[in-house]
């Protein structure tokens, strides 16, 4: 599989198979990062309003030699935004910071934010409007949405046109979410991973070090190489550049069927998948 070729996803935009992941990392410290994600060939590069980075982002986009065409940027709406009004206005205020009059992505970021609650069926109706709104003035490439369970994306439909091309879930060594993963291949729902090594919890699991030994592969090049194979789109951080290069090392093995069930089986190994429905969030 070719990273810069990707997945393409049901409205026939290309997306690379492998991004760069910028949560928790803040504005003035994201900069390196995502300039080493760039030279390294990532051509991927997610955020969000509520990680608080998006200027980060711009600059180092700006800063790097990739022109914007070549460079796919994925953000999110931030939770206090939801409705038509506000996700305008968020999104305006997103692509400012980021130096981009377009998106290639945008996700709303949680399905019922805990200050919708109450009304959130409304409330996220009214901004996929928005969505919808951006996406056919061409102001957005592609759309979708973030820990989204089958009923959200039931409630959404019923009052959308467009249905979302991404949904945006936490997979990972032992989290698989199968029922939201299943439902989303069964509507061409393209399934992206944030997470993927479980916050780096995964890499004290005795299990993923002795497959990582057997193969002479690091323990993230496996996890992202098991999420290659189960069909999702693993969006991996990290800071250090030689980690960065090394987990867009993944396309010289295959793990065998055998090793891709014991990754899956590995509970708890990454914590818990967040019940949107609950989530303080």
């Amino acid at each position: 599989m070719d990273f810069k070729t990707g997945f393409e996803l049901s409205n026939g935009v290309r997306i690379p198979c492998i991004g760069f992941g910028t949560w928790q990392s803040r504005d003035g410290e994201g900069v390196a990062a995502v300039k080493s994600a760039l030279e390294a060939g990532y051509r991927l590069i997610d955020t969000a309003a509520a990680y608080g980075n998006e200027l980060s982002v711009g600059a180092a986009i700006r800063e790097s030699c990739v022109p914007r065409d070549q460079i796919f940027i994925t953000s999110k709406l931030r939770n206090s935004a939801h409705g038509y009004d506000a996700t305008m206005e968020a999104f305006e205020w997103s692509t400012q910071k980021l130096g981009t009059d377009y998106l290639d992505l945008y996700l709303i970021h949680w399905p019922n934010p805990l200050q919708f609650r109450p009304i959130w069926k409304e409330a996220t109706r009214g901004t996929w409007r928005a969505f919808e709104a951006l996406y056919r003035a061409g102001r957005i490439r592609a759309i979708g949405v973030s820990n989204f369970m089958p009923h959200h994306i039931e409630m959404l439909m019923e009052t959308a046109s467009i249905q979302p091309m991404v949904n945006q879930l936490k997979l990972c060594p032992g989290i698989t979410q199968d029922a939201a993963v299943e439902y989303c291949r069964a509507r061409g729902i393209l399934v992206e991973a944030y997470s993927p090594f479980g916050t780096g919890s995964i890499f004290s699991a005795p299990e993923i070090r002795e497959i990582a030994a057997r193969y002479r592969k690091s323990i993230g090049q496996v996890c992202l190489r098991w999420s290659l194979q189960m069909g999702y789109l693993p969006l991996p951080k990290s800071g250090n550049p030689a980690r960065i290069r090394e987990n867009l090392d993944v396309f010289d093995f295959d793990l065998s069927e055998e090793d891709m069930a014991k990754i899956a089986s590995l509970k708890g190994s990454c914590g818990e998948a967040p019940d949107p429905d609950a989530t303080n969030f």
